[in-house]
């Protein structure tokens, strides 16, 4: 009779204790497992660091190539598959119907960026406590935009921030374009990195990659005019003694198209190399390079960046405020090709040894997910 009890007591508690927790809906990404994309690595991470005070739903797209495709729970988060794509026109009708949703089913909606600003009116009738990360500096603006989906970006989040408990900027400059354009005092929340752990070097993946026996400096982004790929291939030409590895995902534009035909294996000492999706293998590339060339142009707190200061690289980055706040201006920085080849051939190993100290201790202080999710914590 005791031990029966004791059983049924467990149960009531496991019982009481789910209902009690807040049910969160995490909107607006491809899903999880994190394959590509800071807003996919930040819902794993929330969802892993906060499960046990949390009930965790992750909307994903059933069009994400992801060999995990179907799997209904994750770290203890529940998925829910939609037949829509998470990005682009679809991102609309995707984010809508995770919205309608989870105004029926969930305490707190997070949601991350805006295609569906203009419904967000629709929490009038619900009164949850409504979440919008607004994402990078004034994505509207962004050169890969056409005039209609800039003007939706804008006045999307401009409707949206009317009907949010909380709205989420990453950087400060961020803050300041929230604040002026939609007259909304944002909170501050950055990105975590700090599960991008060295890879040491190995004789498998050395034989994949073979330019890895050499020193090399490395960038990693999306294949888009603002993340100035074109700068970094200029001052390497200009630089034929440094080597370096440019991966990305270059069929996606036509930007990226045109570089990938016009450069790959024209220059010995410039590697282009496809999106590399295994963490393993990213994070061996990433962590055996000399030294991080950050060339986002049109960003706030950049994952890629965090990641590479947590990876303790040294980093080069473009000489725009977004990337002073995040190396708290302890970065190296460049305006141009012309700059950047010259920083690359005449930067000493003590500059380096010093740059990558800063970038550990600040990447230790700030951006961490334990900090990261518990800020979120606060406002669910």
């Amino acid at each position: 009779m005791l031990l029966e009890f004791t059983w049924i007591n467990i149960i009531k508690d496991t019982w009481i204790n789910y209902m009690k927790k807040k049910k969160v809906a995490i909107i607006g990404t491809n899903g999880i497992p994190a394959n590509y994309g800071g807003y996919e690595t930040l819902s794993e991470f929330l969802v892993e660091n906060l499960n046990e005070r949390f009930d965790f739903t992750v909307f994903c797209s059933k069009n994400q190539k992801r060999k995990e495709n179907g799997i209904k729970h994750f770290k203890g988060a529940r998925l829910k598959y939609l037949p829509l794509k998470a990005n682009g026109y679809q991102s609309i009708v995707y984010d809508l119907i995770s919205i309608i949703y989870s105004l029926f089913k969930h305490d707190t909606l997070l949601v991350l960026g805006a295609p569906a600003g203009f419904f967000f009116f629709l929490n009038i009738f619900f009164k949850k406590r409504m979440i919008l990360n607004h994402g990078g500096f004034n994505e509207w603006e962004r050169t890969k935009y056409n005039k209609l989906a800039g003007w939706w970006g804008i006045n999307s989040r401009r409707v949206a921030t009317k009907f949010t408990t909380y709205d989420i900027g990453d950087n400060p400059i961020i803050i300041e374009s929230i604040k002026k354009n939609f007259g909304v005092n944002a909170k501050m929340i950055e990105y975590g990195g700090d599960h991008a752990k060295k890879v040491k070097m190995n004789d498998k993946l050395k034989k994949k990659y073979s330019f890895v026996s050499n020193d090399y400096f490395i960038t990693v982004s999306r294949a888009e005019h603002d993340n100035k790929i074109h700068e970094v291939i200029d001052a390497f030409k200009l630089a034929p003694k440094k080597n370096v590895v440019i991966v990305s995902n270059w069929k996606v534009s036509e930007y990226g198209i045109k570089l990938y035909s016009e450069y790959k294996d024209k220059y010995s000492n410039i590697v282009l190399l496809n999106a590399v999706y295994d963490k393993n293998e990213l994070n061996f590339l990433r962590g055996n390079a000399v030294g991080y060339i950050h060339s986002h142009s049109f960003c706030g707190t950049a994952p890629s960046l965090v990641e590479a200061m947590c990876l303790g690289l040294p980093i080069i980055s473009y000489n725009v405020p977004t990337n002073h706040y995040t190396t708290d201006d302890k970065a190296i920085f460049f305006n141009d090709s012309k700059e950047l080849a010259s920083i690359i051939n005449s930067i000493s190993e003590k500059d380096i040894e010093i740059n990558r100290n800063n970038m550990i201790e600040i990447a230790k202080n700030r951006y961490t997910w334990e900090r990261i999710s518990n800020l979120y914590a606060d406002i669910f």
